[in-house]
């Protein structure tokens, strides 16, 4: 019995046995992993997985299982197993799902060149290839003394077919394809040491590499790195300044400030003991779980930042990190607005929280692979640009810094307190960046304070890649951390 099949199977069967709702999703998939440091290839990797991840919602209790063998018979127990798993559990308050239209549809990541047409030898030598040029970056080839001498790349691709089946009569088929490489490297100077990590990916095939200009927006990034190892200066600044922040940092800051904590799951405690809680909680006013029903998500009258701030999670990004067009629970994707005009506005929810809070899903349910749950994710996650240019933010700064990149953030549990620390940064003044370099320039910040001192925001946008961890097991799923320029008025620089 082939993949699809079987998952019509799992659906039906579940339901003869007493499911009020059973969903199935098989997942056809090949990873492949280079993994290299200082041009010597520690790990080579080529993974083909093939399994069933099915969901069972019976008397208001959940249960969620896998297998990878595609026997009948063995996926038939799976789906008893799973069954007697919810009839056992004992809940307070029943698990519900949000209504939702029935779709059957198919969507694709658009490729050009297909991974399984460029041979291991071609992917072994993009690797080394890039890891010896990053090495040059400490010659005169490149107008730069001093070397990179510790380089760690990861280089991944993924391929994966995927077939989503629910007792709704929702059926979605995605064929999907990932590329992404992730760096981190150290440069030392005469001066000093500094580290670099960042990463750049999307949904796409092999011609990502040289329609993203990866290699070149590498090198240019490592002849950074080695610049602020050489040039930066400790600066004590005694008085609130302004501070410009660039696409890398404005886009962790929207990931970890404002998308953790919109995640619904947190919001309602599902997480606090895994990935940690979420202050929107009492912003919003929940104390009881029953509260969640009283909020209009569509106004919810809740401050958090200025009336320039709004920050968008949106799947449908062709091209993205985070993109996709349906989500794990054949939910259409779509834009959303988490923060809007200055206001919290809409949450991450699949369909159980969506109907703890009395709405419908906004397609946020997704999964690191058969044998994980849909839970409320993330996308790409961005403050939404507005119409000044990253040269008219400067022009309006009399004394402040620029901080293009980090090299170290951190944030609590409940996403309230954050620190970024930067890497890359320049001082300004009287409306013009200098060569000064500053040496890792500190924003230490509770979320609304961050929020609240934002007076301008640029119009342009630039993708930056990450991989996001969450839930136990962990579920890694990739997103993009990019976005414009922000200004922040008056703030402090440790």
């Amino acid at each position: 019995m082939d993949g699809k099949t079987l998952a019509e199977h799992t659906v039906e069967y579940g339901m003869n046995n007493g499911a009020d709702y059973v969903e199935a999703r098989f997942i056809d998939s090949i990873n492949e992993n280079y993994f290299s440091r200082n041009g010597e290839f520690l790990s080579i990797q080529k993974k083909p997985t093939k399994g069933l991840g099915i969901r069972v919602l019976m008397d208001g209790c959940l249960g969620f299982g896998s297998v990878d063998s595609l026997e009948k018979e063995q996926v038939e127990e799976r789906v008893q197993s799973i069954s007697k798993m919810a009839q056992l559990s004992e809940r307070k308050e029943p698990i519900e799902f949000s209504e939702e239209k029935s779709v059957k549809k198919n969507w694709s990541v658009p490729t050009k060149i297909p991974f399984k047409d460029i041979s291991k030898k071609e992917k072994q030598e993009f690797v080394k290839k890039l890891d010896d040029d990053i090495k040059k970056c400490g010659s005169k080839k490149f107008s730069i003394r001093n070397k990179i001498k510790n380089r760690i790349l990861f280089f991944h691709t993924n391929s994966s077919k995927k077939y989503i089946v629910t007792s709704e009569d929702s059926k979605v088929h995605s064929d999907e394809s990932f590329i992404s490489i992730f760096c981190v490297m150290n440069a030392e100077t005469k001066n000093d040491k500094e580290q670099r990590m960042f990463g750049l990916g999307g949904s796409s095939g092999w011609e990502w590499l040289k329609e993203g200009n990866v290699r070149d927006v590498i090198l240019r990034e490592s002849k950074k790195l080695v610049r602020s190892a050489e040039e930066a200066k400790k600066v004590n600044f005694r008085k609130p300044l302004d501070v410009i922040v660039g696409p890398e940092v404005s886009g962790i800051m929207a990931h970890e400030n404002v998308g953790h904590p919109s995640e619904s799951d947190r919001i309602m405690g599902r997480e606090k003991a895994q990935a940690g809680g979420s202050f929107y909680r009492e912003l919003l006013g929940i104390k009881e779980n029953n509260d969640a029903k009283k909020i209009d998500l569509d106004d919810t009258g809740v401050d958090i930042g200025s009336e320039v701030v709004s920050v968008v999670d949106d799947p449908t990004l062709k091209g993205s990190p985070g993109f996709y067009l349906y989500d794990e629970e054949c939910v259409e994707a779509r834009a959303r607005y988490l923060i809007k005009d200055g206001q919290l506005n809409d949450l991450l929810l699949n369909r159980e929280f969506a109907s703890c809070f009395g709405t419908s899903s906004n397609g946020a349910a997704r999964s690191a692979g058969f044998s994980r749950e849909p839970i409320p994710r993330m996308s790409n996650t961005f403050f939404e640009p507005k119409d000044q240019s990253k040269e008219e933010l400067v022009e309006d700064v009399k004394k402040g810094v620029l901080i293009e990149s980090f090299t170290e953030w951190n944030i609590d549990d409940r996403r309230y307190h954050s620190k970024y620390v930067g890497l890359e940064s320049y001082l300004i003044e009287n409306g013009r960046i200098t060569n000064k370099m500053i040496k890792r320039p500190a924003l230490e910040m509770t979320t609304p304070a961050l929020l609240e001192s934002i007076d301008a925001v640029s119009n342009d946008y630039e993708y930056r890649m990450n991989f996001c961890g969450k839930s136990d097991p962990m579920q890694p799923v990739s997103v993009s951390t990019g976005g414009p320029y922000l200004r922040m008025r008056n703030v402090r620089i440790e």
